[in-house]
Formats: structure tokens, C-alpha cells, sequence
């Protein structure tokens, strides 16, 4: 079922210069100096296999080749072990958990600010162009006077700090601040509404709270403050709420303290110090997207956390001190605690709050022009739209600075490598990664020095073992199953909020194959060694007894020109307790079509041709929207209620919960 053939030809292959000075390469070459790993792991792919098969060994490697910033004890060691309960696949924060780099003592806000120079360390962008930009002296300054006002409010070690904040310096700057005493730090972005919010924030009883009175999203300035009125009144926990004023046009909420007032206060304040931790000290607290009850609130440790960033953006990314990294996200999704992990390598991060497409659909673009930025990571959706509504973007704009595309957030469908590689001819390595909040970084993602086939993500994480198991937990290779990973690795939650006995963990990850993380996709291992992922395995389909992901659908529809986007699920039918099933096809239009007879024809005729009969659905039907998270992703599953006239748990997990009464009771949907 994947996109490849014994006729393909590879989109990009790095050139010998590529290779020799990748940060990988470098790493391989200690290893092999150091006679850690034998003569035949020459590339990553082998590195990869050596990697899970000797993991005390290679994540010792990582912290090192990282440079991470921990207490010596007196024999010059920073760690008693770096594995212990290493086949354990339970909850870490059990005593017969796995337990990475015993007795080490660290900060995670330290070793994101070794460096103090003038260079720049974050640039923010809006829809109105520059706002400005910090250098790591500035950034450092800031850190400290807000890590004072925290401890002068009484925050201490464990205590959390979450910011209800737009993608804008002062969320960083928060971040930082509070990780440095040994807080935990959480955030939402604006969008979320108020009950969404206290879905979250309300489990997890945060001492300081920081807003924003506003922010502009497609040209509209969008007034927070009523709803920041509300979000405090309904958290008792609140000892100090600041209001960031980073919507001038409005005023300010009442009674809240300003930031600019609390750096002002501030200004005298000590040296910035930092608070080391055990290895596993909470540092994030994540969330689940809820659409199917209240999130998950995942607790993530600081070392794992620090580790796998570092690998992924030095190893797989090649991100170094030079390369400006962009990566579009808000504060609610896991890919801003990525992104601000690459101050870790000295790189400038730039951050930017708004539309991607609207009312300019060159921002992005222009910006990334402007700043000449090096890695760019945006969403699959991002590329599939640019596609369909303005493809001479890429080619009007000099945006040869970029050496990567990073792609997640949903299956990089195999027609928008070809979109980014006819339209820019420089030499781009296009990135597609998978992974996600629960691990806070990816299981597949790039490899610098290999070759990037359509289709395809390029390999499986360095360290994590993962597979594709069937149902009854045999390996497969080239056919789809569950994506698992069989062994431990340092970014497994520490915990889950408020499940002492982590039967709710358990539940989540070990419990469909005891012993195993069940991630909840489905994938496929190709003959390349690489990925090709299908969708969420909680939402494939399964006519006939066939399985199919649901991303396999949307390569093909996607295709179709007159389609902008598509959401497919599987209907029961033949009543109350009915046991037959159907396939429904949902497409967005775009501006000036309509879904007629013949662009019906055209969809079926595809997927008979590109994918199989199987992959034919029975009904297709046009709506205006279709319904997200509010980390963009479409939801079947929210679809899939609704249709079978069943409720959704957690409208408010939606970015555009409206949506779903386009699907509510359409009359093509009546049972047959």
C-alpha cells in the first residue's frame, strides 16, 4: 500500500559536502573513534538499529555529545546510571519504572541559555510584518527580572505557571523563567475558549497566570479580556495574574497587574540563577486534544525532554548555532515546546502569531525570505492549501536560504513533495516527522545525510524502538499496522496529572499489547526503511473487512483540483445495531465550485486507480467547513459521533465546534 516503487526516483539526495559536515556524521565519526559501535553503522539507518539495541550506550552518547549543563559530583561523574528497569514498560514515575540517568542534577531553562552574547535568540513576526527581536543578553535579562517577581509571589519548585498567551516572546520568556526555579509551565493559545481552558488549567491548579489583553488573527483584533475575567474567576489556585499588552489598540483588563510593570520592578534584581533537579523533575504539563472527553494531562520531565529535542534537532534536523528555525505553531500545541527547545543550539527562533494564509497567503513566505530562514516547519494542511490556491508562491520569492521543510501535524500526502520540489529547485530537504503530545517529540522524522523518497518520512527516530505490529503483535514490513515502540525512551510522560496508580497511563499506551507503547497510528515500514503514515488507527476504516487508513483517501481526493480539503469516515447502517458499513466521503469545495455529478465521477475514478476499489466510498458530500482541534488537525472522530447521532464529549476541544452541525442529521446520511 505505500507510495513506492521499484521505478522511483529519489526527490533530493545530499550532496558528499552535505554529508561530511552533518551533525550526525560528526556523531558517528566519535562513536566509531571511540570504538562504541562497529565498522558496518556507517549511516543512520544502521545507526538507528544499533541505537535500540544498545540504548545505556547511545542516550549516554546523546548527553554528551549534547553538553549538557549538570552538577559533578566529587569523582566528575553526573549520573550513577543511565538506565535502570531498562525492559520495564510501565509509568516512570513508578519505582519499577524505567529510570534514565539516576542521581543527575540539572535545569532545563540553564542549558536553553548557555548562550549570553548579542545574537539573536527570538524574532517575532505577526501579520503586520517585524515586531521586534531579543538577543540571548536581552532574553537572559528578562528571564531573570521574571524569575524574581515568580519567587517574590511565592512560586517555588513543583508549583505551576501557565500562560493563556499568543506565540509572542513573553510566553518564552515565562517559560524560561519559571523552568529556571524548577516550576512547570503549561499553556493554552488565545483560541481556546473559557470552558476549554478550565478543562486544563483547572486540573492542574496554577499559582501565577499570565495573558494577553488580545491578539489579531486574519486582519481582526480579537478583545481577550472579558474572557481572561473569567478564566480567573474560575482558578481558586491563582496567587498573581500578569496581563501582557500585546494588542495596543485595546486597553487593559481590570485589576491585573502589567509584564511591562513587573520587568520595570524588577530591573534591580539578582544574577539569573537556576535551580537543578533530578533527571526526571517535571518540567511541562501537556495535554491530550479531549475530543473525547477531559484532556489528559501529560506531565513531562525535563531530561527527557531536553535530550530528545537535542537529538532531533542536531541529529535528524541539523540545526546549529547559524541557522535561523522557524516553525508555525501557537502555544497549545507541542510543537512550540519543540521549537524553543532550539535555543538550546544557540540557533534564532522565530515566532510568529497570526493567520498563515489570511488575508496574505505569503506571509509565511515573506518572512521566511525576509529573516532568511534555514529550517522552515510548517503543517502538511499548510502545503496542501498553498498548492491549491497560490502554487507560484514558492517560485516568486528568494527563499534560497532554506536548506529544510519540516512537515507534522498530519500525513505528508506524496502530491506536496512534488508541489515543494517543482517549486523550489535549490535543493530543499523536505522533512516530514510523526509523532506527538504524548511523547513531546517525534518517533519518525529526517535523516540529513539520506535520501528523500515521495511519500515518505525518512527513518524511525534515533533510540526508539519502534515496529509496525499487526493485530496479534507480529512485525510487519511493507504492509500497514499499529505504529508501536517496544522499548522505553527518555520522553515517555513521567506521569499523568492526578492518576496515582497510573491505571489511566495505562490504559492510554500498554494495555491493547501488554508491555508495548500503542501509539495510535497507522503506518507502514517501506522497503526504504522509511514511513508512510495512514492516519490514526482509532479512525481507519474497514469495509469489506478491508482496512484502510484514512490519510490514503485524502492523497487521492486532495488531488482532485476543485477539492481544497477532505474528511472520511465509516458509517453503520441497516438501523439500531446494525452490522453493514459504509464509507462517506465529506469534501470542502474551493471558492467557486461546486460538487457536481462529474467532480463526484472523477473522485471515485481516482481512488478505483491510485488506491483500489476498496477505497471507493459510497456517499460524498459537500460541506463548508470541516471541524478541527484547535491544533489544526481534522477530527474524524467528533464526525463519526455526530453522524451516528451520538454525542461529542468535548465540543470545546474544537477549534470550529459550529462545524459539526453541518454534518448533523444531513439527509444523504439516513441509515439504508
Amino acid at each position: 500500500m505505500n507510495n513506492t516503487g521499484a521505478g522511483e526516483q529519489p526527490l533530493w539526495q545530499p550532496t558528499a559536502r552535505d554529508i561530511q559536515y552533518a551533525r550526525c556524521t560528526q556523531f558517528v565519526r566519535g562513536l566509531h573513534e571511540r570504538l562504541l559501535i562497529p565498522a558496518a553503522v556507517t549511516g543512520m539507518h544502521e545507526l538507528q538499529q544499533w541505537s535500540v539495541q544498545h540504548p545505556e550506550v547511545f542516550w549516554q552518547e546523546i548527553w554528551h555529545a549534547s553538553g549538557i549543563i549538570a552538577s559533578p559530583r566529587a569523582d566528575g561523574s553526573y549520573y550513577d546510571q543511565v538506565l535502570v528497569n531498562g525492559d520495564a514498560m510501565v509509568p516512570p514515575h513508578f519505582e519499577s519504572g524505567p529510570h534514565w540517568f539516576t542521581g543527575a542534577s540539572f535545569n532545563f531553562a540553564e542549558n536553553l541559555l548557555r548562550r549570553r552574547d548579542d545574537h539573536p535568540a527570538l524574532i517575532a513576526w505577526t501579520e503586520q510584518g517585524r515586531q521586534r527581536a531579543l538577543s540571548y543578553r536581552e532574553l537572559a535579562q528578562q528571564v531573570a527580572r521574571i524569575r524574581a517577581a515568580l519567587v517574590a509571589t511565592g512560586v517555588g519548585v513543583g508549583d505551576r505557571v501557565v500562560g493563556y498567551l499568543p506565540n509572542i516572546p513573553e510566553a518564552v520568556v515565562a517559560m524560561l523563567a519559571a523552568t529556571s526555579l524548577g516550576a512547570v509551565w503549561s499553556s493554552c493559545s488565545p483560541d481556546f475558549g473559557f470552558k476549554g481552558v478550565l478543562d486544563r488549567f483547572g486540573q492542574i491548579e496554577p499559582k501565577v497566570l499570565i495573558v494577553a489583553n488580545g491578539y489579531r488573527y486574519a486582519a481582526k483584533v480579537i478583545d481577550c479580556r472579558e474572557r481572561n475575567a473569567e478564566v480567573v474567576a474560575a482558578l481558586p489556585s491563582l496567587c498573581a495574574v500578569w496581563e501582557v499588552a500585546n494588542e495596543r489598540t485595546i486597553g487593559s483588563g481590570a485589576t491585573l497587574r502589567s509584564w511591562s510593570d513587573v520587568l520595570r520592578d524588577n530591573v534591580g534584581c539578582a544574577a539569573l540563577e537556576f535551580t537543578r533537579l533530578p533527571f526526571n523533575h517535571p518540567l511541562y504539563i501537556l495535554y491530550s486534544s479531549g475530543t473525547t472527553g477531559l484532556p489528559k494531562c501529560l506531565v513531562h520531565g525535563a531530561g527527557g525532554t531536553l535530550l530528545q529535542h537535542w537529538k532531533e534537532q542536531a541529529l535528524h534536523t541539523d540545526i546549529g548555532a547559524d541557522d535561523v528555525f522557524f516553525y508555525f505553531t501557537t502555544c497549545g500545541w507541542m510543537m512550540w515546546n519543540w521549537l524553543v527547545s532550539g535555543l538550546m543550539l544557540g540557533s534564532t527562533v522565530v515566532l510568529y502569531d497570526g493567520a498563515p494564509l489570511a488575508p496574505d497567503p505569503r506571509i509565511l513566505l515573506r518572512m521566511a525570505e525576509a529573516e532568511r530562514i534555514t529550517v522552515f516547519g510548517i503543517s502538511a494542511k499548510y502545503l496542501a492549501v498553498l498548492e491549491k490556491e497560490d502554487p507560484a508562491s514558492l517560485a516568486s520569492l528568494d527563499l534560497t536560504a532554506i536548506r529544510a521543510i519540516l512537515s507534522t501535524g498530519s500525513p505528508l500526502a506524496a502530491n506536496s513533495y512534488d508541489f515543494v520540489y517543482d517549486h523550489l529547485t535549490h535543493g530543499v530537504r523536505l522533512c516530514s516527522m510523526s509523532g506527538g503530545t504524548d511523547i513531546v517529540s517525534c518517533f519518525a522524522l529526517g535523516d540529513p545525510t539520506g535520501t528523500v523518497w515521495r511519500g515518505e518520512l525518512q527513518m524511525r527516530g534515533l533510540g526508539m524502538a519502534v515496529e509496525i505490529f499487526s493485530d496479534d503483535a507480529a512485525a510487519l514490513q511493507g504492509e500497514p499496522g499499529e505504529l508501536v515502540c517496544t522499548r522505553p525512551f527518555p520522553s515517555m510522560p513521567v506521569a499523568f496529572w492526578n492518576d496515582p496508580d497510573g491505571s489511566r497511563y495505562r490504559s492510554a499506551y500498554f494495555e491493547h499489547f501488554p508491555g508495548v507503547w500503542r501509539h495510535g497510528g497507522w503506518a507502514e515500514i517501506t522497503h526504504h526503511d522509511g514511513l508512510v503514515i495512514h492516519g490514526r488507527s482509532d479512525a481507519t476504516l474497514n469495509p469489506g473487512g478491508v482496512r484502510i487508513g484514512t490519510a490514503e483517501v485524502y492523497r487521492q481526493v486532495e488531488q482532485i483540483p476543485e477539492v481544497l480539503e477532505s474528511l472520511v469516515v465509516e458509517q453503520t447502517v441497516g438501523g439500531t445495531g446494525g452490522t453493514d458499513s459504509r464509507m462517506v466521503l465529506f469534501v470542502r469545495m474551493r471558492a467557486g465550485y461546486e460538487l457536481t455529478d462529474d467532480i463526484k465521477r472523477a473522485i471515485r475514478s481516482r481512488l478505483r486507480e491510485h488506491a483500489t476499489p476498496h477505497h471507493v466510498p459510497k456517499v460524498i458530500i459537500a460541506v463548508t467547513d470541516i471541524p478541527r482541534t484547535i491544533s489544526g488537525k481534522i477530527t474524524e472522530l467528533a464526525v463519526r459521533e455526530i453522524i451516528h447521532n451520538r454525542p461529542v464529549r468535548n465540543v470545546d476541544a474544537l477549534a470550529n465546534p459550529e462545524a459539526l452541525a453541518l454534518f448533523a442529521n444531513h439527509p444523504e446520511l439516513s441509515a439504508i
